[in-house]
């Protein structure tokens, strides 16, 4: 499966771990969606990304190739289960762009948050989570410097 990350999972250390056979395809964009941080987890203690719909705003991430043996892992790691009503995230195919060139359309299975109301911030820690897989995939410089200014809780 293609799995297009935009948070926490470009982390390589965290997406060998959820997914050994995580293999790395490309930087890629997500167009018409904005980065948020629309849930709080319970295991971080803080506001957890989601991309959200915003007509004039793009997400930057990493795309990489895993087997059907992992994708189960990455569901729960997620809060994702198959038929359930209600889920922390869903899994939906999305149409991304390689190194956001328009001619290098991807479709790929992301996970979009179920929004929660008032949600805190994120934590220094999950910032630099992200932040930390951003600078190791080299995503423009733009986008770093608007993820260097999320503000945090505490």
């Amino acid at each position: 499966m293609l799995y297009f990350t935009y948070g926490s999972n470009m982390n390589w250390t965290q997406m060998k771990t959820r997914c050994p056979s995580a293999r790395f395809v490309g930087v890629a964009k997500l167009t018409d969606h904005r980065l948020a941080f629309s849930r709080r987890s319970v295991n971080r203690g803080c506001g957890v990304a989601d991309a959200v719909r915003d007509a004039a705003r793009s997400v930057w991430g990493a795309v990489f190739q895993i087997s059907e043996l992992d994708v189960g892992v990455l569901d729960k790691s997620e809060g994702y289960r198959s038929g359930r009503e209600r889920n922390s995230y869903w899994r939906r195919a999305c149409l991304v762009f390689l190194d956001g060139d328009e001619g290098r359309p991807v479709t790929a299975e992301t996970y979009f948050a179920d929004p929660e109301p008032n949600p805190p911030p994120p934590n220094q820690h999950y910032k630099d989570i992200i932040l930390s897989g951003a600078r190791h995939w080299h995503l423009p410089d733009d986008y770093i410097a608007e993820l260097e200014a999320i503000e945090v809780n505490g």
